[in-house]
Parts: C-alpha cells; sequence; structure tokens
C-alpha cells in the first residue's frame, strides 16, 4: 500500500511512519508491539521480556490487520489508534496487559487518520496529528483510559504534521519531535502539551537534525528520538530533557541506521523495534537510559514490520 506525500526510500518503497512513544518512566515487564506492514496490514500483537534480552512471542491480535498505527499504554492495557487502511482508520483497540489475548474495538478517534504520534498520561492516552490524505491534521486527541469511550479533541499542534514524528511522554507532558509538515518538508520540531489542562501545544526545541519516520522512548527524565529519515535512514538517538525546555543532543547510535521503527521504553531502557533499512527487518534495538551510549541488537519480532505501534507494560 502506499500512502501519498511519504519519502521516497530505497527500493521504491513510499512508506509512513508507525506509533511510537513510551508513558514517563517506562513499563514494568515487557515491550509490545501491534499492526504494521509486513507488506500488508498485519494484526500481531507481539510481546518480548524487558528482563532478559530475547525474541518475541506472537500473544494476540488486533480487531483489523492495519498498518501506519500509533501506541499509547496505561498500567494495565495497550492500545492501537488510527492506521490505514481509510475504512478502519479511527479505530482504537485495547488489550490487556496482564493475560495475553485479542484486542477489542473500545472507540474511535475525532478524524479518521494515520500516522499519529502516541503519548500517554496516567489516566489518558493521547493521539496528536496525522493524515487522512490529502486532510493533514494539528489535532491532540485525548480519549480516557478508565472507561472504553470514544476521543475528543483537546488542542492543536502548532504545525500540521502529515507524517508525524515520535511520541514520548513525560509525568505531566505529552510531547512529538521531528516528522513532516508537508510532502517534501521535513521538520526538527519538539512540540509539547500538557496532560493537567486542556490545550494547544508549543514548540519547547529541535532535534539534533530534521528527521522523519522516527521511534520515540521515554525515561523518568528525558525523551528519545531514534532512527528515523532525512530522507535517508540514520542511525542517531537525540536525547532532550524533560525538566526544561530545550534542543535534543546527538548521545548514540542504533545498530543499523534504519526508520519506521516502533519505540518501547522500561524503566532503565529504550527499544527500537522493527522497521526499515531498505528492507523490513525484525531487529530489536535496545539503548540505555543511565548513561549516553549506542544501541545493541538484543532480539527479533516474529515477523519483519514497519509502521507499527508500541506499547509497554
Amino acid at each position: 500500500m502506499q500512502i501519498s506525500g511519504g519519502v521516497q526510500l530505497s527500493g521504491g518503497v513510499n512508506l509512513a511512519p508507525g506509533g511510537s512513544g513510551g508513558a514517563g518512566g517506562g513499563g514494568v515487564s515487557f515491550g509490545y508491539a501491534s499492526g504494521g506492514d509486513s507488506p500488508a496490514g498485519k494484526d500481531i500483537i507481539d510481546k518480548f521480556p524487558f528482563a532478559s534480552d530475547g525474541n518475541a512471542s506472537d500473544v494476540g491480535d488486533l480487531t483489523v490487520g492495519r498498518e501506519y498505527v500509533t501506541g499509547q499504554s496505561s498500567s494495565v492495557s495497550g492500545y492501537s489508534s488510527g492506521g490505514a487502511p481509510q475504512s478502519v482508520n479511527s479505530v482504537i483497540d485495547k488489550f490487556s496487559f496482564s493475560a495475553d489475548g485479542n484486542a477489542t474495538d473500545v472507540g474511535d478517534l475525532t478524524q479518521g487518520r494515520h500516522s499519529p504520534a502516541g503519548s500517554s498520561s496516567s489516566d489518558n492516552g493521547y493521539s496528536a496529528g496525522g493524515s487522512a490524505y490529502p486532510i493533514v491534521s494539528n489535532v491532540i486527541d485525548k480519549f480516557p483510559f478508565a472507561s472504553d469511550d470514544n476521543a475528543t479533541d483537546v488542542g492543536d499542534l502548532i504545525l500540521q504534521r502529515m507524517f508525524t514524528g515520535g511520541g514520548q511522554s513525560s509525568a505531566t507532558n505529552g510531547y512529538i519531535s521531528g516528522g513532516q509538515s508537508g510532502p517534501t518538508t521535513i521538520v526538527n520540531n519538539i512540540e509539547k502539551y500538557p496532560f493537567s489542562s486542556d490545550t494547544n501545544a508549543s514548540d519547547v526545541g529541535d532535534l539534533s537534525v530534521s528527521k522523519t519516520h522516527v521511534s520515540g522512548q521515554s525515561s523518568a527524565d528525558n525523551g528519545y528520538v531514534s532512527g528515523g529519515a532525512t530522507p535517508a535512514q540514520v542511525t542517531n538517538i537525540d536525547k532532550f530533557s524533560f525538566a526544561s525546555d530545550g534542543n535534543g543532543s546527538d548521545v548514540g547510535d542504533l545498530s543499523v541506521s534504519k526508520s519506521h521503527a516502533s519505540g518501547q521504553s522500561s524503566a532503565d531502557n529504550g527499544y527500537a523495534s522493527g522497521g526499515y533499512t531498505g528492507t523490513r527487518v525484525t531487529a530489536i534495538d535496545k539503548f540505555p537510559f543511565a548513561s549516553d551510549g549506542n544501541a545493541s541488537d538484543v532480539g527479533d519480532l516474529t515477523a519483519t514490520r514497519i509502521s507499527f505501534a508500541g506499547h509497554q507494560g
């Protein structure tokens, strides 16, 4: 499937980014990867352990196979929102962290769209930006974790982003970083919006380089933006502070240049799983939060995938 307006990559594949970004402080036990393009839309929910390096296992299915989807995480459930094809691009799916199993359809976004950026507070999931070509969205949607329900439009990004960047989450704010504001316009902006009140985002800094199709990770103190395309695939891992607004800095490299990966976050490490290196890959990269450094390849997903959602629980 081709999404109009995407960055054209080697091999003639026209790709859009998947959802990424962990809740501030990271997950407890497992990383999850749901949906994706392999090359058709997949319904797979993969799970891999944080306690030890290893491969993922297939533990369930989304309600419908789809790609260009983004992820959110509560303390008990993972959510997969938006995506493509257009017939399912408003769906919010939920699956349990406590027991392996299939997802259920629990609501809809306010706008059907693919490639939004996901963030998570303790109470709500957020889906920012995205596209339902030719419509480009700056909408910030919010949906509750306490009850199954539709999302509400609670604010706007500064930039409309047809292919959004990575999503990150602190304890108090959601972030969107990088991405595309137009067919050929790749941006480096870091935007922030508060969880405590429904309002618009503000521009709080810049990445070290403009890049799109990135994956996002979050520690308790910092947001991370790994890999991506400029439009060529890159390895660099950017880090920016949650405590003060400011620019990102390049603090390490993935094990290989890749874009279109999904992001997961434990308390101690960031993960960039799957993605596109010139071909679709299964590799799960891990990098430490405690010190700046490079990532290492620590396992594989059950199938090659791009443009899929990341979660942690």
